[in-house]
């Protein structure tokens, strides 16, 4: 089994000290856009403050903050994966990109992981080298 949660804090910070200055617009002056605009940074915090990346029996699996957002890859649609490196400007989050899909939280390196039917997805992650090999490791296991 494989475990690993990356941590966004670039993205708590900069979106947290937006909600803190919201919140306080929201407490001086009111105003019902003050409220859901604070509201909705808060939830974003919630929805999007880590990457967590979980292997088990089933597959391969992504998600962000609490988990509410995510994907699983079955091990019988993998056909291979790479470590490499996001360009910056690909940016966080979850991203279509020119070849597939990305999913990252932080950093620039990643695991791009190939499919059978030719979809490509890449993983954001701070340790590109173990989770790939663990996927290798699996893969030839299955």
């Amino acid at each position: 089994m494989y475990f690993h949660k990356q941590i966004g804090w670039l993205t708590i910070a900069l979106v947290g000290g937006a909600g803190l200055l919201v919140g306080l617009l929201w407490i001086f002056y009111g105003e019902l856009v003050n409220a859901v605009f604070f509201i909705a940074l808060m939830l974003l915090i919630v929805l999007f403050y880590c990457l967590t990346v979980v292997a088990d029996d089933d597959g391969l699996g992504v998600r962000f903050g609490i988990g509410v957002i995510g994907t699983k890859f079955r091990w019988k649609d993998i056909e291979h994966c790479s470590p490499v490196r996001n360009k910056w400007y690909y940016g966080w989050g979850i991203r279509k990109l020119d070849r597939g899909w990305m999913y990252n939280i932080s950093g620039l390196d990643a695991v791009e992981i190939y499919m059978k039917d030719g979809r490509i997805y890449r993983i954001g992650t701070d340790e590109p080298e173990t989770l790939c090999n663990f996927i290798q490791e699996r893969l030839t296991k299955s």
